[in-house]
């Protein structure tokens, strides 16, 4: 079963409510441990509505990641829901050639090289 994200027709970018490509939840209300997170499912589902790629397209490549890690989970790696749905992000990117596997690895190691908190400029 999907629905439609709030304010959303069930054409955008429906997402399952069960099931192995269902995101977190708790009563009801999607969940994010980090920030990423909620930027990555961001960034899925603005690109899918923009039309960059489909909802179809983007959930295969999802639950083809999830099945992966089920399939052979590495040792000592938890569980991340959102590790896979970004994972799955950069698979269809890249697949459809949007942008290249080099393109994503040098702006990972570029944000990587960030020291923490430098999105903060004010001590907490």
């Amino acid at each position: 079963m999907t629905t439609p994200l709030e304010g959303q027709s069930a054409t955008t970018a429906p997402l399952d409510a069960e099931g192995p490509a269902a995101p977190p939840r708790s009563n009801g209300e999607l969940v994010f441990v980090e920030p990423w997170q909620s930027r990555a499912f961001g960034m899925a589902v603005t690109l899918s509505e923009a039309g960059v790629f489909t909802w179809p397209q983007f959930r295969a490549a999802l639950i083809a990641r999830i099945s992966a890690w089920e399939s052979a989970p590495v040792k000592d790696e938890n569980w991340n829901y959102y590790q896979h749905w970004l994972d799955a992000l950069q698979d269809v990117l890249v697949g459809q050639g949007t942008v290249s596997a080099d393109e994503v690895t040098a702006r990972t190691r570029t944000l990587a090289r960030r020291p923490p908190g430098h999105d903060h400029p004010h001590p907490r």
